[in-house]
């Protein structure tokens, strides 16, 4: 485990960290809370804090508090409080204040080694947990909640002069395909999909049965159309034998840019109408928003039912937590 200690004692850090890399953990001692929150912030890879109660420039108990709202639900860090007055009411304000554990100071090896198996159980379980809240079941990307999470912080970080691009897409008459050759060969088709679509390296995510999503950073409308191009006629390079007959799929798609001063939602949802002029265009083509107005097939009444569900998709807003366990009190 990569663990964080915090101490403001340099003797306390140098007995703990022997014991810790013993064990084979990877230490990062700090004797400041602030410097040791500023580390866990930028390095993901971090497992567990290990904080006494009285650290440089913040309590432990604060430190607790904010680690514990730096990692948010999807970020598992054990964090243990080290002190050496056991009372019963410590141990209380501890575990409120966003603690997981707590151990006497100087802890004992055995107790310390028995925490830290417990932390790494926890740790493995959230992790579990996280990917199965995280990723479609079927094909193993991005689901739909995910997928607008990282949607719109593709947004927030886009470079002031950059462009974004995205491109909505589904299998072709996919109810036909179930219908004539099992949902197992349907899953199938659904599973190969999304293996290429991951493998431009993009944002992608599955929206729900035949329909995918994708963000390109960088990318402009054209940007995205080559891609999208690129894509269809992979999809229709793929044979499948079913029924004794080789059975091939083609895909549709449409291609929106980002506009100054829109969401991501009206970006997805201009690129959903432009895939629907790809569908009302013969179907197996890329169609981008320019091409469907140069078309006359781009309107904003075009889909209403469709457009108001892909409004719906980005995450419910978290209401937010207060600041400190002591002044929610």
């Amino acid at each position: 485990m990569r663990v964080v200690l915090v101490d403001p004692s340099r003797t306390v850090l140098k007995f703990v960290s022997r014991l810790l890399e013993a064990r084979g953990d990877e230490v990062r001692p700090f004797t400041d809370g602030r410097a040791a929150l500023a580390y866990v912030a930028q390095d993901p890879l971090v497992d567990a804090l290990i904080t006494s109660a009285e650290p440089l420039s913040i309590s432990g108990l604060e430190l607790c508090w904010e680690t514990r709202l730096l990692a948010g639900e999807r970020r598992s860090i054990y964090v243990i409080l080290m002190s050496s007055n056991q009372e019963r009411r410590n141990l209380v304000e501890a575990l409120d204040s966003g603690a997981d554990d707590f151990i006497g100071k100087p802890p004992a090896a055995e107790e310390l080694y028995a925490r830290l198996r417990a932390a790494e159980r926890h740790s493995t379980m959230h992790r579990n947990l996280v990917q199965l809240a995280s990723l479609d079941p079927l094909t193993g990307i991005s689901n739909r909640r995910v997928f607008f999470e990282q949607a719109e912080m593709a947004l927030a970080q886009r470079p002031k002069t950059g462009t974004l691009a995205a491109i909505m897409l589904d299998i072709d008459h996919f109810k036909r395909v179930n219908d004539r050759y099992g949902h197992a060969m349907g899953e199938r088709a659904i599973r190969e999909i999304a293996n290429l679509i991951a493998g431009t390296g993009e944002i992608v995510g599955r929206l729900g049965g035949e329909e995918f999503a994708m963000l390109l950073p960088g990318r402009d409308l054209a940007g995205g159309k080559e891609i999208a191009e690129r894509l269809r006629q992979e999809i229709m390079a793929l044979r499948r034998k079913a029924n004794g007959t080789s059975l091939t799929l083609t895909s549709s798609f449409g291609v929106s840019e980002w506009i100054a001063g829109e969401s991501i939602d009206e970006t997805l949802r201009r690129a959903d109408m432009a895939l629907y002029s790809a569908k009302r265009a013969g179907r197996n083509c890329v169609i981008t928003t320019d091409d469907a107005l140069a078309l006359n097939d781009y309107t904003d009444t075009d889909r209403p039912v469709r457009a108001a569900q892909r409004t719906d998709l980005s995450p419910p807003q978290a209401e937010p937590l207060p600041k400190s366990p002591r002044s929610a009190a």
